[in-house]
C-alpha cells in the first residue's frame, strides 16, 4: 500500500522527468553525432548516460520544488 500511495504522490513528476529523460536522449544523440562526428554507438552511448544523470538531477529539482510551495 506504502509504494502505491508513494506513486500516486510521485505520479507528476516521474511523467515529467520521463518526457524530459526522453527528449534529452534524442538531442543528445543528434548533436553529438552532429558535432563530434561521432559513431552511431558512441552518440547514443552519451545521449544514454548523461541524459540518465540529469533525469535524476531533474527529479531532485523537481521534488524541492513541489516541498517549497512553488
Amino acid at each position: 500500500m506504502e509504494i502505491i500511495n508513494s506513486y500516486k504522490a510521485l505520479k507528476g513528476s516521474l511523467f515529467r522527468t520521463l518526457i524530459y529523460t526522453i527528449g534529452h536522449f534524442i538531442i543528445a544523440a543528434t548533436c553529438v553525432m552532429y558535432i563530434t562526428g561521432a559513431d552511431f554507438a558512441t552518440a547514443m552511448t552519451d545521449a544514454i548516460v548523461e541524459p540518465l544523470l540529469n533525469a535524476v538531477w531533474f527529479f531532485v529539482l523537481d521534488r524541492l520544488w513541489i516541498a517549497n510551495g512553488n
